[in-house]
């Protein structure tokens, strides 16, 4: 008689996997758009845990060699207006201009939306790595039109940073002037002579603070000023007209230089900070904001610091809500104490892996109290945790626990123990699980196993897998009830809530970004 371990009606169902991850464990390849948007809404350019920048790097060209031109155009433009990211949209710009492919300038503004961003592109395309180290005709001229359509202050704040730098490209493109203001603009930035009475108004007003001649604070980047000998009603004008992620990244400056002695001010900061639009607008990670929480020191006002925590809330605002049970389990194994954005030198960020897992959990709890939060690495850490408590506080107490190896069946494994019930299951992990995939008897992953046991007793109930690094393979595969997104932004919670409510597309992820309209 034929095994009925062997041929039964469920080993039928579990897809068998189809590549090796990173950490050695079995798991399921992405198809190359899917692989392609993980990279460009996680992929930092940094060493991560399992991969080195130079590994991403080829992926992503490999990968971008068997997708058109449309779906890379569409990736850039979601890659940075969505997910927020730098390097990469920029990347995939300079893909299309090697390839000279015409959709490069029906996105290039909305990729290159500030200064940063066109060096990005810039530097990127003279590298090389894209096939050519020349702008060619149709980037240089996009180039010149970014530069000769934007106002003199755009410019002035483009100006701070290098390799290359503003002044490096306006000579690369050779920006005709369109009047004596312009003129002396140019000039002014790129070091040569020019007319100093012909310059904006914004540029007077910076040389004569920096000459002496006035004590009034022009209204430039802050970047500009920081060398200069500032007095504290000096450094008082700067954070009244700071904007939003500038007041967030330089709390404890302020706080240094005595801004924070005066009420009205402190008043005023702590408005803009947890102003919802002001949060909406500055388009923050919510794991900045943790970061700008953690690291404020006793000098900053606790009204400011309560800010921070208010802008939390507007940041995480579109968690869905979920009417029955949910399960939100929180990979804490060794390699999510890596960088969220990789190790890269002189730039590596303070804020780990565990630390965006934590606070995605948190944030569910949040908005779901009767949420089961369920931390794990080679099995569930238990973790009591109060609903009503901040999601600050909730993802500190996560990212403290203890680290182990990675097996992501663990928590789906307690769950049908327990005979759980509940229509959404959210894992928060880099998905490089290793650890018991040897012991899936039908070649498919450990998770994918569970996971079918989990849907035989809820058979409407959805797999959400929200991966934090950028690697091309996954702990299961793409389907009707299992979405897998990638990224930091806020924009991952839209794209939940449209799954939980069937309103994605059915190609899920790719479907979102196949759908923007260029």
């Amino acid at each position: 008689m034929a095994s009925k371990h062997l041929f039964s009606s469920a080993a039928r169902r579990i897809t068998p996997a189809d590549v090796i991850n990173e950490a050695g464990g079995k798991a399921y390849r992405l198809e190359a758009k899917h692989a392609l948007a993980q990279y460009a809404a996680t992929g930092c350019f940094g060493t991560t845990y399992y991969a080195s920048q130079g590994e991403q790097l080829d992926q992503v060209l490999q990968l971008c060699t068997t997708i058109d031109d449309d779906f890379i155009a569409r990736t850039a433009v979601y890659a940075r207006e969505h997910g927020h990211m730098k390097d990469m949209p920029a990347l995939l710009l300079a893909v299309l201009a090697g390839r000279g492919s015409d959709r490069l300038e029906r996105v290039f503004d909305r990729v290159l939306d500030n200064g940063k961003m066109l060096r990005n592109f810039v530097q990127i395309v003279r590298s090389g790595v894209t096939g050519r180290r020349s702008l060619g005709s149709r980037p240089k001229r996009l180039v010149k039109r970014w530069i000769q359509q934007r106002s003199a202050a755009t410019l002035l704040r483009a100006s701070v940073g290098n390799d290359p730098s503003l002044a490096d490209v306006i000579k690369m493109v050779h920006p005709a002037p369109t009047d004596a203001e312009r003129r002396a603009l140019y000039g002014y930035l790129v070091g040569r002579p020019h007319d100093l009475e012909a310059l904006p108004a914004i540029v007077k007003d910076y040389e004569a603070f920096k000459a002496g001649r006035t004590k009034e604070v022009p209204n430039v980047p802050f970047q500009l000023l920081t060398a200069l000998s500032l007095t504290t009603p000096a450094w008082t004008k700067i954070a009244r007209d700071a904007g939003w992620q500038m007041t967030r990244m330089n709390l404890n400056t302020f706080a240094r230089h005595g801004v924070f002695h005066d009420r009205e001010v402190v008043e005023l900061v702590a408005g803009r900070l947890a102003d919802a639009e002001e949060v909406r607008k500055a388009r923050v990670f919510p794991y900045q904001l943790m970061v700008a929480y953690a690291q404020t020191g006793q000098q900053v006002p606790v009204e400011i610091r309560e800010a921070l925590q208010d802008a939390m809330e507007h940041a995480v605002s579109n968690v869905p809500r979920t009417r029955g049970p949910v399960h939100i389990l929180p990979d804490v194994s060794g390699s999510m104490h890596s960088p969220a954005t990789g190790h890269r030198p002189g730039a590596t960020s303070v804020v780990r892996c565990i630390d965006v897992a934590a606070l995605v959990a948190a944030a569910f709890l949040r908005t779901n109290p009767q949420a089961q939060v369920l931390p794990f690495h080679d099995r569930v850490q238990e973790c009591p945790l109060n609903p009503r408590d901040s999601v600050m506080t909730n993802a500190q107490r996560l990212a403290a626990l203890p680290s182990g190896g990675t097996d992501c069946a663990a928590p789906l494994r307690r769950l049908n123990r327990d005979k759980a019930t509940g229509d959404l299951v959210i894992f928060v992990s880099d998905n490089q699980s290793w650890i018991d995939t040897s012991r899936t008897w039908n070649g498919g992953t450990a998770v994918l196993e569970e996971w079918e046991k989990y849907r035989k007793r809820n058979p409407r109930a959805k797999l959400v897998c929200i991966d934090v690094q950028p690697y091309a393979n996954t702990q299961a595969p793409e389907r009707a009830d299992i979405l897998n997104v990638g990224g930091f932004s806020d924009a991952v919670f839209t794209l939940v809530g449209a799954f939980v409510e069937d309103r994605l597309h059915p190609a899920h992820w790719v479907g979102v970004i196949e759908s923007l309209e260029l």
